[in-house]
């Protein structure tokens, strides 16, 4: 596509940076009102914002600048910290999300948000297994952007760390209630791959909510909570193709 475009929308919910930026964050607006959404994000009152805004019909407006901290991941965990804030650029889609249905994100608008992820990624030394989403970093209190949101698209575009899923292997899955050594593995492998996660050896409601994040992004086809053997496989396959 053609230069990408940014038109400036100042938001006033920013602050300073205390950490160095090594996560790019993508968002669902999940407001039916693409408008609307925008006009949230730079209303004072909401105390929400994010470095960048891609509508769904391609045009791309940035609200705060990158070298300030948007107000965009709330409560959240990655790699053993928090303040998710002052380490991300953050992107906001505008798209229903589940509330609306979960309805596609037009091509047009992807193109955009890929265009944008590559200039921000040529800015900063963000790697690419830090491209996430929201629910990500905060699982079980935030899905967005939701099964539907082309992860593989964007890898294929250079953009973001993505493997093929792993065929389903039904003589390994562990649900809740179960616990182990087995749960204990996988909660080390969620861990080591950068989810807020502890190892207990408990299959418990976190690592329930923490096993769909991790389907949303990487295993779209069925999210559910449970680590079958698909869910399993396809975090090896992650593991073994981190840098």
């Amino acid at each position: 596509m053609s230069e990408l475009e940014i038109e400036e929308r100042s938001s006033p919910n920013h602050g300073e940076r205390f950490a160095p930026i090594d996560i790019l964050l993508l968002h669902y607006t999940g407001m039916p009102d693409d408008e609307a959404a925008l006009a949230w994000l730079r209303n004072a009152e909401s105390k929400v914002s994010s470095h960048y805004f891609v509508h769904k019909n391609g045009r791309v407006f940035r609200l705060v600048p990158e070298e300030r901290r948007a107000w965009h991941a709330g409560l959240s965990q990655w790699g053993g910290v928090s303040d998710i804030n002052s380490r991300s650029i953050g992107i906001e889609i505008a798209n229903g999300g589940h509330p609306g249905g979960l309805p596609d994100y037009p091509k047009l608008q992807i193109d955009a948000a890929i265009a944008l992820c590559r200039q921000i990624l040529s800015r900063h030394a963000i790697p690419q297994h830090r491209v996430l989403g929201h629910s990500d970093v905060a699982p079980g209190r935030k899905i967005d952007p939701g099964e539907r949101f082309p992860w593989a698209r964007l890898a294929a575009e250079g953009i973001g760390h993505f493997v093929e899923p792993a065929p389903q292997d039904d003589g390994r899955t562990l649900r809740p209630t179960d616990h182990g050594e087995r749960v204990e593995a996988l909660q080390a492998m969620l861990a080591l791959y950068g989810y807020g996660i502890e190892v207990t050896g408990e299959f418990d409601r976190k690592t329930e909510n923490v096993v769909a994040a991790f389907q949303r992004h990487f295993r779209q086809a069925q999210v559910d909570g449970i680590a079958d053997g698909s869910t399993q496989g396809t975090l090896q396959r992650l593991l073994a193709a981190l840098p």
